[in-house]
């Protein structure tokens, strides 16, 4: 028989409430011993929980949540206690202690829904990246990722080519059948080429998807001593890294996570960018360099004291990148306020700081989700969908192909779009999935 887990879901103690989940056949044997009863489904019972010899271990709320229509698709119980530390140990002691129950291990509620159909792949990362969530774009995305709007999405693809697949094989099987109709492919195959365009206009916004669960990346970069840790520091809004006069200070990545309009940024203070022969700081512009490479904007910094006010727009480290003259402050300058043009800044009085800030907020609404968009959010689902494109495409412009290749290619890319659902052949990626789950989840 299949172990009964048990685990503490809410957060650490000390709190008000202390929330113990039970899921597994033992689930009616564990209410009856330590509650007395089994309450009514879904129904929350007041309750004194106790130990062996029937001590009073603490009064709380006993729910039961019956087969299949639970969290896990077990029977499930929930023990809502007080959230004191002596409280809590001795109930998770008391569980320890009966036939059959073990401490659950990270994530395993979450992998059992999974195993009992409650949940795809795709549910259980939306409900991963759900609990991590740090912003009101992460939240949306999470949310419907969880409520299985990818999954749907996914599996209303995988179906279309199933029934292509279907409608394929009958003509080839029955073709001598009065009611087969023929020429089926005149109607599939455009079809699947509708559908092919659909899923790479989907894998085309795949970045955008990356950019909410893992956040909108700016990198500063430039000579020494143009102000990128004031920058970061007077985005921030507190001191993040060491201001100093002395070319060289930053050797290494400094980044910070801000909550911008709703959505996570992170803002890279680098190495400043110069010839030299220290082999530590050549590492660090070695960083700078990289890390200009993967951003999603660019901040090119020039000091605004040392530098002619003719200099173009851009010197081109990125093609995502915006030139900042810094410590205007110290010299009065005229420049455009276009995304197009030079801006010019002062991180000490906060001059143009707004509209930097208005431009960011820009550049990342180019890059956010339209209204109910569902996108891949994880570099797996968008590996297994462009395996699932490219055999799709092979199926739809293979016409000179035997239809049984086709059909083959059809069902390739069906079984790609299954991998990331969790539909087929998954077992080695549940073990990473469900390890990114706290204890209790």
């Amino acid at each position: 028989m299949r172990d009964t887990i048990f685990a503490l879901s809410s957060g650490a103690p000390p709190a008000g409430v202390a929330i113990i989940r039970v899921s597994g056949p033992q689930v009616r044997f564990v209410l009856e011993t330590i509650v007395g009863e089994v309450p009514q489904p879904r129904m929350a019972r007041l309750a004194k929980l106790r130990d062996a010899s029937g001590q009073v271990l603490d009064h709380g709320l006993s729910l039961f949540f019956p087969s299949p229509h639970s969290f896990t698709g077990e029977d499930v119980a929930e023990l809502q206690i007080h959230g004191g530390r002596a409280s809590i140990s001795a109930v998770l002691s008391r569980l320890s202690d009966l036939p059959g129950l073990r401490h659950a291990e990270a994530g395993e509620f979450t992998k059992r829904a999974f195993e009992n159909g409650r949940m795809d792949l795709t549910a259980v990362e939306g409900l991963s990246d759900l609990i991590r969530a740090e912003t009101e774009a992460q939240r949306k995305q999470a949310m419907g990722q969880a409520e299985g709007v990818l999954g749907s999405l996914y599996s209303g693809w995988a179906h279309k080519m199933t029934h292509a697949r279907a409608m394929v094989e009958a003509e080839l099987d029955f073709s001598d059948e009065d009611d087969i109709p023929g020429a089926v492919s005149d109607r599939i195959w455009p079809e699947m080429q509708a559908l092919l365009d659909e899923m790479k206009q989907h894998l085309s916004r795949a970045r955008v998807g990356e950019i909410v669960r893992d956040g909108f990346r700016i990198a500063l970069i430039g000579p020494p001593n143009a102000g990128k840790s004031s920058l970061l520091n007077a985005l921030a809004q507190r001191d993040v890294a060491i201001v100093s006069d002395i070319a060289g200070t930053t050797r290494d990545i400094v980044e910070v996570r801000l909550d911008i309009g709703g959505h996570l940024v992170l803002v890279q203070d680098t190495a400043g960018i110069r010839s030299s022969e220290d082999q530590i700081e050549l590492e660090g512009i070695r960083r700078s360099l990289r890390a200009a490479e993967e951003a999603d904007l660019v901040l090119e910094l020039r000091d605004a004291t040392a530098v002619d006010t003719a200099v173009g727009a851009t010197a081109g480290v990125s093609p995502n990148s915006l030139l900042l003259l810094t410590k205007s402050d110290l010299r009065q300058l005229e420049f455009g306020t276009t995304a197009s043009e030079v801006l010019s800044i002062s991180a000490k009085t906060g001059s143009g700081i707004d509209f930097l800030m208005k431009e960011i907020k820009n550049r990342i609404g180019q890059n956010h989700p339209g209204a109910g968009e569902a996108l891949p959010t994880r570099d797996r689902h968008v590996q297994y969908l462009k395996t699932c494109v490219a055999e799709a495409e092979k199926a739809v412009i293979g016409r000179n192909l035997p239809i049984e290749v086709r059909s083959e290619y059809l069902r390739n890319a069906a079984t790609a779009l299954g991998r990331i659902t969790g539909k087929v052949d998954v077992e080695d990626l549940l073990g990473v999935i469900f390890s990114e789950f706290c204890v209790g989840k």
